[in-house]
């Protein structure tokens, strides 16, 4: 009896349904979809073929089980979720519906699931065009308030969008890119305080760091804990963590280079509500681009991320709430809003909840912190007395802001989304599907 159910087990030959499963996985795992979707994905593709499927998704491979009322089989093929692609993520989970729905057979939507995977990203011009802009507007929310300091912000971070265009042609490292592109950025910030072009918040520096942070699989590997599957949550969060590690290198290793440091606990600067929110439109902008956002979807982030920051503004500015309290309400808000349109959207929660609160990511302290612990390390006995207690406090502060953010944005959507897949299976179309 056991070896028969062994022989059972064995893998079989690709059927054209296995193939069919196995490449919509892959595109929605590997282009920043979550964990659920994926697997509910496929599953609903298993139903459509009148076989039960079951993804087992692991960082570097999947896992495809499929069962009749015969036998099983399984497939294992390398997947890893480093990308984001947000139009071939919306483009699978229509061509999925469409599927259900009977709108195509097997052969067509084979055919159609290798087209979306050749989608192209945004052109090279684009890419560096709204990195320039993403990362001046992040210099604006930060107190960014001179003409020639936004004009090197945007100058570094498009030169470094290009600079990370050249070498994903040349090396397949997901390491290089971030790390070259934060050393040309602290190069540049470096020559701008020897030319007095940048004020103490090293901003010059900083902003096109910023647009590097690797937000959605942060976030994605929070809901994979959150749903208690730790070893790919855990994967996705040491995935960040080496490049947010690469970009703190960079950046240090660029000012150094040019005789520059980052001071620790410099004054912060006030920033009018219009330029704030007007800024974080642009942000979320330049990071829907980076994703690969169709247009005609962009309005949506960009009307979210401003209604959250003038959230944080007036919670910070008016009501005296700290910079954690803010980004935990805004994130609610996000979250909420997010949550009830991503799926209408067919967009992955995570790129499409991070593009909107991308200027809320404690992006400064972590590099002041990194920058503390260095010159610790550097200064030895020499170093301030405060400088320890003011690099664990940028790293505590980071901590509890990023906590926050995680908390506003995966608690809404935890608490809602069976609600919404409780009315979409009850509603007329899909009963009569």
């Amino acid at each position: 009896m056991a070896c028969e159910q062994m022989e059972q087990m064995k893998p079989a030959a690709v059927s054209p349904a296995d193939k069919l499963m196995s490449l919509a996985a892959r595109l929605l795992f590997e282009n920043g979809q979550t964990t659920r979707r994926t697997v509910e994905a496929v599953a609903q593709m298993g139903e459509t073929l009148g076989l039960r499927a079951t993804l087992i998704p692991r960082w570097g491979d999947l896992t495809l089980r499929t069962d009749d009322d015969t036998s099983s089989r399984y497939e294992s093929f390398a997947a890893e979720p480093a990308g984001v692609d947000m139009h071939r993520v919306a483009a699978v989970m229509q061509l999925v519906d469409d599927f259900h729905a009977g709108g195509i057979d097997i052969g067509t939507a084979q055919s159609d699931l290798e087209a979306i995977g050749r989608y192209p990203p945004a052109s090279t011009l684009r890419f560096a065009l709204m990195a320039a802009a993403g990362a001046a507007a992040l210099g604006v929310i930060f107190g960014a308030a001179h003409l020639p300091s936004l004009a090197l912000i945007a100058f570094s971070a498009g030169l470094g969008a290009v600079l990370r265009r050249g070498l994903a042609m040349i090396s397949q490292s997901p390491l290089v890119q971030p790390l070259c592109a934060a050393i040309l950025a602290g190069i540049i910030g470096a020559i701008a305080v020897r030319l007095d072009q940048s004020s103490l918040l090293r901003l010059v520096a900083v902003c096109p760091c910023m647009v590097l942070v690797p937000g959605p699989h942060l976030l994605n590997g929070a809901i994979d804990l959150a749903r208690l599957r730790i070893g790919l949550g855990a994967a996705r969060i040491a995935y960040a963590g080496l490049i947010i590690l690469m970009i703190c290198t960079g950046l240090l290793a660029g000012l150094a280079l040019g005789g520059a440091t980052l001071p620790p606990e410099p004054p912060s600067i006030p920033v009018p509500v219009v330029y704030d929110v007007l800024a974080a439109g642009v942000a979320v902008a330049a990071y829907g681009t980076f994703f690969s956002m169709p247009w005609r979807m962009l309005p949506f982030p960009i009307l979210v991320g401003m209604l959250a920051h003038a959230v944080r503004w007036t919670l910070i500015s008016m009501a005296g709430a700290n910079v954690e309290a803010g980004a935990l309400v805004a994130c609610l808000i996000v979250g909420i809003l997010v949550t009830l349109i991503a799926d209408r959207l067919r967009l992955p929660f995570a790129a499409f909840a991070f593009a909107s609160v991308v200027s809320l990511i404690p992006g400064v302290y972590l590099f002041r912190m990194a920058s503390g612990f260095v010159s610790l390390i550097t200064l030895g006995a020499k170093a301030p007395p405060g400088l320890l207690a003011e690099a664990v406090t940028d790293g505590v502060t980071a901590l509890l802001i990023m906590l926050a953010m995680a908390f506003g944005l995966i608690v809404p959507k935890m608490i809602i989304e069976p609600f919404l897949r409780e009315s979409s299976s009850l509603s007329p179309c899909k009963r009569n599907a």
